[in-house]
């Protein structure tokens, strides 16, 4: 018998995941096993359950641990409006603030030094006025004063993270002035005295930079037209030693542990995350072989073994410690065991099937197609944000309740998706959003239909964020008889009013995508924005947002509305007064599913 949605959401969700310095302690985020998400910490030697450090009314995030292994840098905001108060978390859960409540500011990152004197941290914030601003200025707080100082001021909006080396004497970060598509690595001293440029690859290249332990080098990632590199770079001298420079190969991410001298990579093949070890002295590397799933790396333990990531669609989030040897993660030692606080079990979950089609213009596409176990009531198209992000193979507690609700379900990975290679990421700039790459989400509903898996008009598109976006193009681009359904959650649908009310830090990534601003190509705003097309609705409609979202604005409910009332489109609204940027909470996660699915089938059953 499926599982039911409150046994589904009984199943916890895992957020950042973060090794100890000194490898004793691995720390995570879980939410829906409290009101709020919370810490978690457990041994890394797989000795007793994990221990819950938090327990407050709000979200809890993890930031990072400070240098002596001693305590957690943690973030909290208000109902999801994302401005974020730093804590110091101790290990018996004492909490210290550090920054003031619900700041004026958008904050980014959080790092002490090895002194405990400073905190390091990236706001559009000018600490020497104390005003608001458009650009994130890296700054250094005094953990006894509480003053601040700015230490680097980059001219131009951008949403990083400044990374402290392991002295605390320098810190790493990347700016974003030259152009929208563009990131430069630069480097600044904790007394702001010396801030300049270490590694730029080209105006509107992307590159960025982390730590190795030892405080002078720093691993790099840089894209070239067809891929990115990755090397080692010398932040005195400047030189750098490319060690992977492969256009077959789609890495994503790299970090480098505090032990275990391996360089840990990840790339995606076939729609799959796999990860590998690499010596930076002699280049020889190691693929980390999972038995099923994925498993990731998070880091070595002094004692030579590995901490991992390991995930599925019937195997959730968990941390596992590993032996190394033959290239495989051998002897999976479980640590935070997800589904031991529910009612679900691995055989109740439901795997996906690799599924391909071609889009418009005939390139191939891919998605993870999930069936029910019995005949398909109809099809829900599960499209993920990003769009710069791509779904994998894993646990969702949504598209498991739509299985259980006897519908099937498509999450594609449409073109801006990462993980298929530069070139399919970058193809969405071609034509911007809103472009081609709705033509590859409808054709995969279309292909779903050919293959005769649900019958005609019996689909429905969901997502948030981008995939919140999507679901109103589909609205007002989809015939009737193919979509009978769109639940749009935190979606754009006035990209004008999207860019003037957003975050200040996210606008550049709107310029990368639509190729300027609104003054700058404002018909392109105008033909991408469905809030012009909404007449042409025919499809069922449910409008899902929290109302407390400082991305994708309520801004952008109210112009919709209006405009919608106008030309006198029926719909529906589901609005959290308690959320913000997607809906996070188990008490409105619960309402949130039993109305989706409730809407669908409504609608399924009357095509």
């Amino acid at each position: 018998m499926p599982p039911p949605i409150d046994a589904l959401l009984a199943v916890p969700a895992m957020g950042r995941a973060l090794l100890a310095p000194d490898g004793r302690h691995v720390a995570w985020s879980w939410s829906r096993l409290a009101p709020a998400a919370d810490i978690y910490v457990a041994s890394t030697s797989g000795g007793g359950a994990p221990r819950r450090l938090t327990a407050t009314p709000d979200d809890t995030y993890l930031v990072s641990w400070t240098p002596d292994s001693a305590a957690l840098v943690v973030a909290e905001d208000r109902g999801g409006d994302e401005r974020l108060q730093l804590f110091r978390l101790a290990l018996d859960g004492k909490m210290t603030a550090l920054t003031e409540p619900s700041p004026p500011f958008f904050l980014r990152g959080g790092e002490i030094d090895p002194a405990g004197r400073h905190l390091v941290f990236a706001a559009n914030l000018d600490p020497a006025t104390g005003e608001t601003i458009e650009a994130s200025y890296v700054i250094r707080q005094d953990l006894a004063t509480g003053s601040r100082l700015a230490l680097a001021r980059p001219a131009k909006p951008h949403n990083f993270r400044p990374l402290l080396d392991k002295t605390g004497r320098r810190i790493l970060y990347t700016r974003r002035d030259l152009d929208p598509a563009g990131t430069q690595i630069w480097l600044v001293d904790i007394d702001g005295r010396h801030d300049c440029e270490i590694l730029n690859a080209g105006a509107a290249v992307k590159a960025s930079a982390s730590w190795f332990p030892d405080g002078r080098r720093a691993l790099v990632l840089a894209e070239t037209a067809t891929h990115k590199r990755l090397g080692v770079l010398d932040v005195e001298s400047g030189a750098v030693a490319w060690l992977i420079d492969d256009p077959s190969r789609a890495i994503e991410s790299a970090h480098v542990p505090e032990h275990g001298a391996r360089i840990v990579v990840t790339e995606v093949r076939e729609a799959r995350s796999r990860a590998s070890l690499l010596d930076p002295e002699t280049g020889a590397e190691e693929e980390v072989v999972p038995a099923d799933g994925t498993l990731l790396p998070l880091g070595a333990l002094p004692d030579g073994a590995w901490i991992g990531r390991a995930y599925g669609a019937r195997q959730p989030d968990d941390l596992v410690r590993f032996e190394r040897g033959g290239g495989a993660g051998r002897g999976l030692l479980p640590l935070a065991r997800p589904l031991a606080h529910g009612a679900v079990a691995a055989a109740d979950l439901v795997a996906p099937e690799d599924f391909r089609w071609r889009s418009a213009d005939g390139l191939e596409i891919q998605g993870w197609l999930y069936r029910p176990r019995a005949a398909a009531r109809g099809l829900v198209v599960q499209i993920h944000g990003g769009p710069t992000a791509h779904s994998e193979d894993a646990f969702s507690a949504w598209i498991q309740a739509c299985l259980a609700a006897g519908f099937a379900v498509l999450d594609p990975n449409y073109r801006g998706s990462t993980g298929f290679g530069l070139a399919f990421r970058e193809a969405i700039r071609k034509e911007g959003w809103g472009g081609i790459e709705q033509d590859d989400i409808r054709s995969g509903a279309e292909a779903v239909v050919a293959r005769g898996i649900v019958p005609p008009g019996k689909v429905a598109v969901t997502g948030t964020s981008y995939g919140g976006y999507s679901s109103w193009c589909a609205a007002t681009r989809w015939p009737r008889r193919l979509l009978a359904a769109a639940a749009p959650i935190c979606g754009m649908t006035d990209l004008v009013v999207d860019y003037r009310s957003t975050r200040p830090d996210l606008r550049p990534y709107i310029e990368e995508m639509l190729g300027g601003s609104p003054e700058q190509v404002p018909e392109r705003y105008r033909e991408r924005s469905p809030i012009h097309f909404v007449a042409r609705i025919e499809a069922r409609l449910l409008i899902v947002q929290g109302m407390n979202d400082p991305n994708v604005t309520p801004e952008n409910l109210h112009a919709v509305e209006a405009a919608l009332q106008a030309a006198g489109v029926p719909y529906e609204t589901l609005l959290f007064a308690d959320e913000g940027h997607g809906i996070r909470k188990p008490k409105n996660l619960a309402l949130l599913y039993e109305r989706l699915i409730g809407f669908f089938g409504a609608a399924f059953a009357a095509s």
